[in-house]
């Protein structure tokens, strides 16, 4: 395992109106009145695809909290074959997927379509916002290897 470069701590030190800002869009996002476990599913989805420990940690745990079954979380990286997942929580990770991997390619009428099919606009706003503030959280703790916030599981689990 690689060492961090730089801790959570020392970033917050460093750059506080940099760590406000993305804690404030990641607020807004998550107070919008979309459904939680949509939102944390589109987090993990996302961290996963840009190899973001980090981030991954932090939205499993809250996952857990909030009551995101487990079976979800264990598929969410092959969510298309799992079978488990609503047509809802699909069109959402759809478009996470396709907001995240936008390299040489950009966003179809057709996937605005598809996400709308499900979401209302202020909806997909806000799914757009809580997707770009995760890709830039995945991109500061996978640059500086932010260390994983690990929580202990009761061994009756």
């Amino acid at each position: 395992m690689s060492p961090p470069r730089l801790s959570y701590d020392a970033f917050a030190r460093i750059a506080p109106a940099a760590q406000q800002a993305l804690i404030d869009m990641g607020r807004q996002a998550d107070e919008s009145g979309i459904d939680k476990q949509i939102v944390e599913l589109l987090k993990l989805r996302v961290s996963q695809i840009n190899n973001c420990a980090f981030c991954l940690q932090i939205h499993l745990n809250v996952s857990r909290r909030i009551g995101v079954p487990q079976e979800k979380l264990d598929l969410v990286a092959t969510w298309e074959e799992a079978g488990i997942f609503t047509e809802k929580e699909c069109a959402a990770l759809t478009w996470a997927e396709t907001l995240t991997q936008l390299a040489g390619r950009r966003v179809s009428d057709e996937a605005h379509e598809a996400i709308r099919r499900h979401f209302s606009e202020e909806e997909v706003t806000f799914l757009t916002v809580s997707i770009a503030t995760i890709n830039a959280w995945n991109r500061l703790g996978a640059a500086f290897r932010f260390a994983p916030p690990i929580q202990k599981r009761s061994a009756a689990a």
